[in-house]
């Protein structure tokens, strides 16, 4: 399958299922939000969670999208880099989050004030997952 195409039909729809590595070599799964961005899957995560401890330590991972109604799925292989923890409410990570709230939800935050100091407060960071190849059908 084409990765652009995937891309393209993955960055219409906002749900889908991160695929991690745990230590003794089984998949985790975890049903995430994301959005693309410029070929790459940007996903929010919070530190010290089973994900993200196992993208530490191995960062290729699996993104699964499937739309039932139409028999439509994709799945990407990739590695994933990681954003630094969010530290302070102004730092680059929070204003990152912040350009993922307003794409993901899809609207603005009603207090950017408390969004930030929640990202800090929660640990959040981002997962930025570069496809290196992608299989599935898509239906439309």
């Amino acid at each position: 399958m084409d990765n652009d195409a995937a891309l393209q039909w993955a960055s219409d729809r906002r749900h889908g299922v991160l695929i991690t590595i745990r230590a003794d070599g089984r998949p985790q799964s975890s049903d995430v939000s994301y959005f693309v961005n410029d070929g790459t899957i940007v996903i929010s995560v919070t530190d010290g969670r089973a994900k993200t401890n196992n993208l530490r330590r191995d960062p290729r991972a699996v993104f699964h999208l499937t739309e039932p109604a139409s028999w439509s799925y994709v799945s990407f292989d990739g590695v994933v880099e990681l954003s630094p923890v969010a530290a302070e409410p102004g730092d680059a990570t929070a204003d990152d989050l912040v350009e993922y709230y307003r794409t993901v939800a899809g609207e603005e935050h009603p207090d950017w004030d408390e969004y930030r100091q929640a990202m800090v407060a929660e640990g959040r960071l981002l997962v930025r997952l570069t496809p290196t190849s992608a299989v599935g059908q898509i239906h439309t």
